[in-house]
């Protein structure tokens, strides 16, 4: 049986249920939801926590943004869950497993720090796509949505990739992926393309996220 990890919802969203992308306001902001991750998380049965809203199930939710375009993936009927087949995103992510908790993070103090989430997130995309190159990753917000049964159980982690380099898609057979401008996904989503939730939420926050990807040397090629 699949384990994940949760955070009860009264620690994430203390005073209000917000709807969409909440950024980080800074630095500060984002180590006060890593402790609150790792002072009141917990892994538990899948199902278990896919009817229980009082849980939220956290998801690393990964943008990978290179040369001013954004890679957006379509799930084939060959892979996946098939509530996600056919369907666009622009995140990359999955539920983290207890694998990701047998390494840890350390602090700026030197000590340990149970933070899950940067293993989980390297994960999913060495699973997703093979990136020959060099990359940062940054923190940028939380993604929440309650209109549905499926997102009153999960919140995101919003991450953007800057990637100097190629990227592939691993599994061709289970996956598709491309990348297109700011620009195009807009026009994609406004004419009805099929994109998940949030995905479609982050669309227009485009210009907030990525204006401050950060500028990398160009790639090593391995």
């Amino acid at each position: 049986m699949e384990f994940v990890f949760v955070v009860p919802r009264r620690h994430l969203f203390p005073h209000a249920y917000p709807h969409g992308l909440v950024p980080f306001s800074g630095a500060d902001e984002r180590r006060s939801f890593e402790e609150t991750v790792a002072e009141h998380g917990f892994y538990v049965e899948r199902p278990r926590a896919e009817r229980t809203p009082e849980w939220k199930q956290v998801i690393p939710y990964t943008l990978v943004w290179r040369d001013g375009e954004v890679i957006v993936l379509r799930r084939l009927e060959a892979g996946g869950e098939a509530r996600l087949h056919n369907k666009h995103s622009i995140g990359v992510g999955g539920h983290i497993n207890p694998v990701d908790s047998t390494g840890a993070e350390a602090t700026d103090s030197g000590g340990v720090y149970p933070n899950p989430i940067p293993a989980a997130s390297a994960r999913e995309v060495e699973e997703e796509l093979h990136i020959s190159g060099t990359y940062q990753t940054r923190t940028v917000g939380l993604l929440n949505d309650d209109s549905n049964a499926v997102g009153a159980v999960h919140v995101g982690v919003v991450q953007v990739m800057t990637v100097s380099g190629t990227v592939e898609v691993r599994e061709v057979d289970q996956l598709e992926g491309r990348f297109v401008s700011p620009e195009t996904l807009r026009s994609l989503l406004a004419s009805g393309q099929n994109f998940e939730t949030w995905s479609a939420l982050l669309i227009e926050h485009l210009d907030e996220l990525l204006s401050d990807a950060p500028q990398i040397a160009q790639a090593t090629v391995h």
